[in-house]
């Protein structure tokens, strides 16, 4: 039986750094650069891709911040045609006065940054390609090929039954044993549907680019609004992945004042409290037995996070 990871096999390519080669594989796979040759040494990409799962929006808050540590520039562009359908993306239309000034579309980019440490980095970013997966499986790895991308880190963020009064607990993916064994987070045993940067994952690994999902767990009573504790782990975990390390005071400082702001709405109510300290025992018992991290909660706690969703929702609008 053949290896799965041979659909991600790239051929030879001994003219690759030809301009008709490149001017070739750009056609192929729907390239558009605005950098023919980026100065980078052994870059980490980093794949933050809209459209999947990002709950409480932790994931994209946490790429925002690396960017912009970063300086991040962009370095090329995926064709829409190629991987966005238009209907599930419509562009948007900007109407002034009637006078249809613009289109703004939804468009895959690749960004380069430097770390204030010093370290090269790639960026993946933009919406979730929403066919030829294959493809862009294909495209991305051969960038990582010529680009010398040591390693490949992918953030995203779940809704799970855990409380906020404990710190976000992160799980990993990974192709690689190897890799897994490198990291200290939570290892899940469930299936379940997959997002680009799983398939990415395995087109990494094809090219022996170590690569890895972090996933950051936000208490389901929180997963419609901003939870910058989550954002914080995730940084915390490429840290540990990768040794990329930036400050992000201000998200950090969020994460006081938001847990401050839930604690004083809980509070109020009793059977709240109560959830919660529920929460806080299964937490703590789950990390104890080391169980399934991506085990769903039952059916009462979802109804009582439901509850207390809506009514933090309210109260967090009533303060702003």
């Amino acid at each position: 039986m053949s290896d799965p990871d041979d659909r991600w096999t790239l051929p030879d390519r001994p003219g690759a750094d030809e301009p008709s080669e490149r001017a070739a594989m750009d056609l192929e796979y729907g390239i558009d650069r605005h950098v023919d040759d980026p100065t980078l040494h052994e870059p980490i990409m980093i794949v933050m891709l809209s459209g999947w799962i990002d709950a409480a929006g932790a994931a994209a808050a946490a790429i925002q911040e690396l960017s912009s540590a970063c300086e991040s520039t962009p370095v090329l562009t995926f064709d829409d045609d190629v991987y966005v359908d238009y209907r599930a993306r419509r562009p948007t239309m900007e109407l002034r006065d009637g006078l249809n000034t613009n289109l703004a579309w939804s468009t895959i980019e690749m960004r380069s940054g430097r770390t204030p440490g010093g370290r090269d980095v790639l960026f993946l970013v933009g919406p979730e390609p929403d066919m030829a997966w294959r493809r862009f499986g294909r495209a991305v790895s051969t960038l990582a090929v010529d680009f010398g991308v040591t390693k490949m880190v992918s953030l995203g963020a779940y809704p799970f039954a855990a409380p906020h009064t404990r710190p976000a607990r992160l799980s990993v993916s990974s192709p690689s044993i190897d890799v897994l064994s490198s990291v200290t987070f939570a290892r899940s045993s469930v299936d379940v549907p997959a997002g680009m940067a799983g398939v990415l994952e395995h087109a990494m690994h094809a090219q022996k680019i170590p690569a890895l999902g972090i996933w950051a767990q936000v208490p389901h009573y929180v997963s419609a609004m901003e939870y910058p504790a989550a954002s914080v782990a995730l940084l915390d975990g490429l840290q540990e992945a990768t040794g990329i390390s930036i400050d992000a005071l201000g998200l950090r400082n969020e994460v006081i004042e938001h847990r401050s702001r839930l604690d004083r709405m809980i509070a109020e109510k009793s059977e709240h409290e109560s959830m919660v300290r529920q929460l806080e025992e299964l937490h703590d018992l789950a990390i104890e037995q080391e169980s399934d991290p991506a085990e769903e909660p039952d059916d009462l706690e979802l109804r009582s996070g439901d509850e207390l969703a809506a009514e933090i929702q309210e109260f967090f609008r009533d303060q702003s």
